[in-house]
């Protein structure tokens, strides 16, 4: 059975519901969860895509950078994200189940199978958000790469059934 489930969360809608569904299992298998997120410029919610250890930039005409309003949206960016896990952890400790959370920094896919390996995952619980043709291509799928490189299972958990706003269909009875 899954007793330790790493959870992988980014700061969309959906991750909220893999959170969710990550805490129902947990809970059914009596399991203890990780959450870890990825500071990483591939999300949608990061600043810019410039390295957190730069100290200078080089000025030149037509530029709009500014590199002290980048150091301060990457801060903002990393504060909620850490803020958001320990909401999360705080909510499934709650409800008695064991969990701790990571926030490192890093390409998402690599994080995520390096955090499992570390901690001994059973399970990685992963969103997919359904990117096909030149967007997966140029993007990369976070989850298609742990699939195929994780040290454990992998559940992979479709943007569609993970929406908050949808609706089940249900049948009607005549």
């Amino acid at each position: 059975m899954y007793r330790k489930i790493l959870v992988a969360l980014d700061n969309s809608p959906a991750s909220d519901a893999l959170f969710d569904q990550a805490l129902e299992l947990a809970q059914a298998t009596d399991g203890a969860l990780l959450l870890v997120h990825s500071l990483s410029n591939q999300e949608e919610s990061s600043p810019l895509p410039m390295s957190a250890r730069l100290d200078n930039i080089y000025w030149a005409p037509g530029t709009e950078l500014d590199l002290e309003a980048w150091r301060q949206a990457w801060t903002r960016y990393e504060n909620e994200s850490r803020d958001r896990l320990r909401r999360h952890a705080a909510t499934a400790n709650t409800a008695g189940v064991p969990t701790e959370f990571r926030q490192l920094i890093g390409n998402p896919a690599t994080v995520i199978c390096k955090a499992a390996q570390e901690w001994g995952a059973d399970l990685i619980l992963i969103g997919n958000r359904g990117r096909t043709g030149l967007a997966e291509l140029v993007l990369g799928s976070v989850s298609n790469h742990v699939m195929h490189r994780a040290p454990c299972s992998v559940l992979v958990m479709k943007a569609e059934t993970l929406s908050p706003t949808e609706t089940p269909i249900t049948a009607g009875v005549a």
